[in-house]
């Protein structure tokens, strides 16, 4: 049995998917990389709060592994439907959430705006079940990861008030 061959455009709706995730991640960095050595070394962390090297792959990962989802649930016939615009208010979400904690440097706001990260992760990754297995099954590790940090974000915030 012959697979029918991805489309080129496809591929490049790929790219520009993973590209477009990676930005958000980029941009986040920015305002990560300025409050590291600074601001977020000073605060009073968990013990359990993983080293700042982890956070790089995971989140280079998580990004990829967002951007496929993203195209698997796009490839099918409700291209721009409820899916897809919960994945792009969850990417809204996942920036602010770094510019609130990082770039103006507040937990205790950024507590409240990782509620709304972590529920329209659940949501999108509920979506993009009902539309494509495997990319609801992509978007586990990054609910997962996502909910540990609004764990460490309280923790944060609880040991720094």
């Amino acid at each position: 049995m012959q697979t029918a061959a991805i489309p080129r455009h496809h591929w490049l709706v790929l790219a520009g998917l993973i590209l477009l995730c990676l930005a958000v991640g980029s941009i986040g960095g920015f305002a990560t990389q300025n409050s590291i050595d600074t601001w977020y070394s000073t605060l009073n962390k968990p013990s359990w709060n993983p080293p700042n090297w982890v956070f790089a792959p995971v989140w280079t990962l998580l990004y990829i592994m967002m951007g496929i989802a993203a195209w698997l649930v796009w490839r099918t016939k409700d291209r721009i439907g409820p899916a897809m615009l919960l994945f792009f208010a969850q990417l809204g979400f996942n920036l602010l959430w770094t510019l609130v904690f990082f770039g103006l440097r507040s937990p205790g706001w950024a507590l409240v705006e990782v509620v709304f990260l972590v529920g329209s992760v659940l949501l999108t990754m509920l979506a993009f079940f009902g539309r494509q297995a495997t990319a609801g099954w992509l978007f586990v590790p990054y609910l997962a990861w996502v909910s540990f940090a609004a764990i460490l974000n309280l923790a944060i915030w609880w040991l720094n008030s």
